[in-house]
């Protein structure tokens, strides 16, 4: 079991999250079941799935729940450009969330990776 507050991936992930919600605030009210809500949704999905893999019992498991952090921040990304594609979202507000889903793809590989090796040694 890890400290949770001690990832620097799970806080990274809070902080986008946090961003996100701050960044969708604008949507019109007729996207609130649209493209808010799903980019929240993601949004939340990543740091909730890290904290689930790390409570888990095995590496096995936490590299399993980063793959599914991994993809729901590859959601985001796509519903964020849409949005700006949409104009619902300025270029100044999307490159640098864009930002913070690439850095914490970056993280999340390497942090499988790192999981992987550990996994390996032990077969």
């Amino acid at each position: 079991m890890n400290k949770l507050n001690e990832l620097k991936i799970w806080n990274k992930a809070i902080d986008l999250t946090v961003d996100v919600y701050k960044a969708t605030a604008s949507f019109p009210s007729d996207e609130r079941f649209g493209l808010t809500s799903q980019s929240r949704r993601a949004a939340v999905s990543i740091p909730s799935n890290i904290a689930e893999g790390a409570g888990r019992n095995s590496v096995k498991e936490f590299n399993n729940f980063l793959g599914i952090a991994n993809g729901s921040s590859y959601e985001l990304q796509t519903q964020l450009v849409i949005a700006n594609k949409l104009e619902m979202l300025d270029i100044g507000i999307l490159n640098p969330l864009l930002n913070q889903i690439d850095e914490l793809q970056k993280m999340t590989y390497g942090f499988q990776q790192m999981l992987d090796k550990k996994i390996n040694k032990k077969m």
